[in-house]
């Protein structure tokens, strides 16, 4: 069976995303994330690591001037509506609508000095690989997955987890791939598309009932499968008739882990939020839509940031995920006061669930979009697009906390100090993990590539 998924989303560029390619195998029991799936996690001699990233992408960019960065000195056209309040560190303010993170702010660090390549339209392969899209390099993840691979160490888990792919966020397909890395190393997504084309999704309902991906197709139970795993020849078939790229070179060593990750009761406990209690779901903030919102479909998911807390628990090295409305050329004060909030709770809860499991100096928390926005207001109320400034928000993985990193000028318009791009975030994140950014993998061209080309860390957060 082979299928194209032809739903499809656009930003205000109107940039169009289409979801990936996926193709059923086992009669139909396993779609393409889970054939191209392996798990290596990062253990060496024997000796298992906790070191874990998770990514959350506020994907059509965030405003930096109305979050992390406010300006209540600049003209009113400028400063926006919003007041900054003091936090738990002296002498750092942030944003009136964030007053959770606010009492946490020993816990949290933030680069108010980032800084993007472009300036021209959405550019979210920046956020996820460090490079331009028509670049064609690989993911964060994707190049986590390649590394704890070659270690040799095999899990029923995936190493690489998206919930960033498909609406009611924007469809971020397509920004997390694999490219020369391997198929193999593509991220596991949880949810079908079918899955959420009602967006209004109780994740939180009766056994995680949205989990599609790792269920069985009907009247194929796990001893039918195993029986028939004869079929999986046929993979060989369809590999040289349809693939000339190479593109299902991973599929044939991985197809019997997708059969463990079907199987496999540690994969199906870690997406299960049914597990967790009442108050943990209030925690999070649970799935609301946001009455503000023109698009009735959207709905503001908690659920995914704390599916992430679990996901990291379990042990997968990469989570990423999409959260909130932010490409806000109208509205955009509205918004900021429909969403800001709600962001706010989300990543207070995840932080401080962290320390309080006493994993906050083994997991790392990266919150940023692809851009900032405009520090003047346009005429429809609203802020376009704007690369030369922004912030990334960063929380545990052993990093230094308490403290902004950099400053714009006096109207935020671009850094005052020295400017922090995607490759020097990722670069840090890299070091949590232990990877060596010096690494090479062969391209399709069979040219040595780095893993990335600006190497240095973010210098304050070490």
């Amino acid at each position: 069976m082979l299928t194209i998924l032809g739903s499809k989303q656009q930003y205000c560029d109107g940039m169009r995303r289409r979801d990936f390619l996926r193709i059923g195998a086992l009669g139909g029991a396993l779609s393409l994330p889970e054939l191209l799936l392996g798990r290596a996690q990062a253990e060496t001699a024997g000796r298992s690591s906790r070191k874990a990233v998770i990514m959350v992408c506020l994907n059509g960019g965030p405003s930096h001037l109305d979050m992390y960065d406010l300006k209540p000195k600049a003209p009113v056209e400028i400063r926006g509506e919003f007041e900054p309040i003091p936090t738990n560190v002296p002498g750092i303010e942030i944003s009136e609508l964030m007053p959770m993170q606010a009492r946490i702010a020993d816990k949290l660090a933030i680069v108010r000095s980032a800084q993007w390549p472009l300036d021209d339209g959405h550019h979210l392969h920046l956020m996820f690989s460090g490079f331009r899209k028509t670049d064609q390099r690989p993911s964060f993840g994707s190049i986590v997955s390649r590394v704890r691979s070659e270690r040799g160490v095999k899990d029923p888990l995936p190493p690489y987890i998206s919930m960033a792919q498909f609406p009611p966020h924007p469809v971020l397909a397509g920004h997390e791939e694999p490219t020369y890395v391997g198929a193999r190393h593509r991220p596991f997504v949880p949810w079908t598309a079918g899955d959420l084309i009602n967006t209004q999704i109780n994740y939180t309902g009766p056994g995680m009932g949205a989990i599609k991906n790792l269920d069985p197709v009907d009247g194929v139970t796990l001893g039918r499968m195993s029986s028939r795993s004869s079929l999986l020849a046929q993979l060989d078939r369809f590999r040289s008739e349809v693939d000339a790229r190479g593109e299902m070179d991973g599929v044939d060593s991985f197809t019997h882990r997708a059969l463990d990750m079907i199987s496999s009761p540690r994969v199906r406990e870690a997406l299960d939020l049914s597990r967790e209690p009442p108050e943990m779901h209030a925690l999070y903030g649970g799935d609301i839509p946001w009455k503000g919102d023109p698009d009735p479909r959207r709905c503001w998911e908690g659920s995914k940031f704390l599916m992430a807390r679990r996901l990291v628990e379990a042990g997968v090295p990469v989570v990423t995920l999409a959260a909130g409305v932010w490409d806000t050329h109208s509205m955009h004060f509205p918004y900021q006061r429909g969403y800001v909030p709600l962001l706010d709770r989300s990543i207070h809860a995840l932080v401080t669930d962290l320390h309080a499991r006493g994993m906050d100096r083994d997991v790392a928390v990266v919150v940023c979009g692809e851009m900032g926005r405009t520090p003047r207001v346009n005429k429809s109320a609203g802020r376009d697009h704007w690369a030369p400034a922004g912030f990334a928000l960063f929380a545990g993985g052993g990093l230094r906390m308490g403290q902004t990193i950099g400053a714009t000028d006096a109207q935020g318009d671009r850094p005052a100090t020295r400017p922090y791009g995607p490759q020097n975030i990722l670069a840090t994140l890299y070091h949590v993990l232990g990877i060596d950014t010096t690494l090479t993998f062969p391209d399709h061209a069979g040219r040595p590539r780095y893993v990335l080309d600006d190497r240095e860390t973010i210098a304050e957060l070490m």
